[in-house]
């Protein structure tokens, strides 16, 4: 499983900011993942509680396992999808999303389910990557692996990490799901993918991207595509960790 709580320790630093968990605060966490945001948030929260949802059952797994052994109590994580889960209305008083709202199949739908979730006047704050040809990572792995040759066709699939890139896009989905006061801050942080070139070339190789961009090479064509990103690791590792540029959107809304 790819680490990415190590990918975005810089950005989970500034989310952790922006939001500024009280004690008391319920907190609703979507897209969860392996639950280091949730369980951040419920520590600052108590004697208030963090819920985390992902549709990622393996994912959650390991959220619950790393919960346990922390000792956290006012933890719970959920599978389901939170364009139309059934949360309780009106119970969370902050929400929270690392890179989990992107992938919606209809965002204003699931922005509007999530805004229910909220008290009114509750924040809502997300980081969403800005345009794909801001992100280091995407241009650099894509341009060793392709080689001046666009990905395969499978690579156009419906999951889109960029599908709100835009801010003013974004703002207009927000703003029709009923929530006001939308603030967008660029963050500009690196990501990084491993401790080195060797471990962030095993990291990376697990990434749904690169299978898509490598899916129907020959072993020969395979074989180089996987020199070539082993090269681009290797010139990006700084003898602390394997960095790559990136760049973020921070937004902040309010439920209406």
């Amino acid at each position: 499983m790819f680490d990415y709580d190590t990918e975005l320790a810089r950005h989970h630093v500034r989310l952790l900011e922006a939001l500024d968990v009280r004690p008391g605060d319920r907190v609703l966490d979507i897209g969860c993942g392996t639950g280091l945001t949730t369980r951040d948030a419920a520590r600052a929260a108590a004697p208030g509680t963090a819920v985390g949802i992902d549709v990622s059952c393996p994912m959650l797994a390991r959220a619950r396992r790393q919960t346990e052994a922390e000792g956290l109590r006012n933890v719970d994580f959920v599978q389901g999808d939170a364009q139309t889960h059934a949360f309780p209305p009106e119970h969370f008083t902050l929400a929270v999303s690392r890179y989990g709202t992107m992938f919606f199949t209809d965002p204003g739908a699931a922005f509007a389910n999530i805004g229910r979730a909220l008290r009114p006047g509750a924040r809502f704050v997300q980081l969403v990557w800005q345009a794909a040809d801001r992100q280091e990572w995407h241009t650099a792995i894509r341009a060793a692996l392709s080689q001046g040759h666009g990905p395969s066709a499978s690579a156009s699939g419906t999951d889109d990490p960029f599908a709100l890139a835009d801010p003013h896009v974004m703002a207009g989905i927000l703003t029709r799901a009923g929530f006001t006061a939308v603030d967008v801050v660029d963050v500009h942080e690196p990501v990084c993918y491993g401790p080195n070139a060797e471990r962030a070339l095993a990291a990376v190789r697990g990434l749904r991207m690169v299978e898509e961009w490598t899916a129907g090479l020959d072993s020969a064509s395979a074989g180089r595509a996987l020199d070539r990103l082993r090269s681009t690791l290797d010139a990006h590792d700084t003898g602390d960790g394997v960095w790559f540029d990136s760049r973020a959107w921070l937004v902040t809304a309010h439920r209406g």
